[in-house]
């Protein structure tokens, strides 16, 4: 009788200090292995990453519906070819990054054209806005008018990059997290090829960058060892541009 009293006294005084000591390191160990393992950050940058892949290939295929639906498209704006690569001259290259006086401050000297882009003196083009970005009339960042086609344009909305930032405007380079755009339509010495485009964008994960476990601009048949590419020539959009 006295030895169950005892025992059931035991029970009732709870946990002593030393064991909730124990339980609270074991729990922090594991905590830790936890998010060493899951690695969130790395997490967050592949997934970013698989939206980049995932978006390219969709505006890939819509560029492709646009080029093959017409016998003559246009591919660098409402009518026109003209700031397309044409003879071996330099195109312009087209970001999703938003332009602003707050972010680049003076606007550049080659001047605003005419849907509000702002177009620095090495040929990058800026959407002003992210509203006017997303367009699909040929106005947003992605200079081809989608509402064309019959039926409709295939995207309701231009995707933007996940990050979508360029540091220097008049001298991107690989730490920019944006899409880029370039199209071709007069072959070197004035031959006149089919319309070509390339699109592409930097991934940031340890997985699928550049050198990474997976890496995709290794093998997406490009000339680019740095940029993801997609497109129907993926030599068009050279490292300094």
């Amino acid at each position: 009788m006295n030895l169950n009293m005892n025992v059931n006294k035991k029970r009732e005084g709870g946990f002593t200090l030393l064991e909730l000591l124990i339980v609270v390191s074991i729990i922090a160990i594991l905590s830790v292995a936890l998010i060493f393992v899951l690695n969130p950050a790395e997490t967050l940058k592949k997934s970013r990453d698989a939206q980049r892949i995932s978006d390219l290939a969709t505006l890939k295929t819509s560029i492709g519906l646009f080029l093959t639906s017409s016998s003559t498209p246009y591919m660098s704006g409402v009518g026109s070819n003209a700031n397309c690569l044409n003879g071996g001259s330099s195109a312009k290259v087209y970001y999703s990054a938003i332009g602003t006086t707050a972010t680049f401050g003076t606007q550049p000297t080659a001047g605003a054209s005419a849907n509000g882009t702002f177009i620095t003196t090495n040929g990058a083009i800026y959407p002003a806005s992210t509203n006017a970005a997303v367009a699909v009339d040929g106005t947003g960042w992605l200079p081809i008018d989608f509402t064309w086609l019959p039926g409709g344009s295939p995207i309701s909305n231009l995707p933007l990059d996940p990050i979508n930032t360029v540091t220097t405007p008049t001298a991107p380079g690989t730490s920019d997290l944006t899409y880029r755009y370039v199209c071709q339509s007069v072959g070197t010495g004035g031959a006149k090829p089919s319309l070509v485009f390339e699109m592409d964008a930097i991934l940031e994960s340890d997985a699928y960058k550049a050198g990474g476990t997976d890496d995709k601009p290794a093998k997406d048949g490009g000339d680019n060892t740095t940029y993801y590419e997609v497109g129907t020539n993926l030599k068009l959009v050279t490292s300094g541009l």
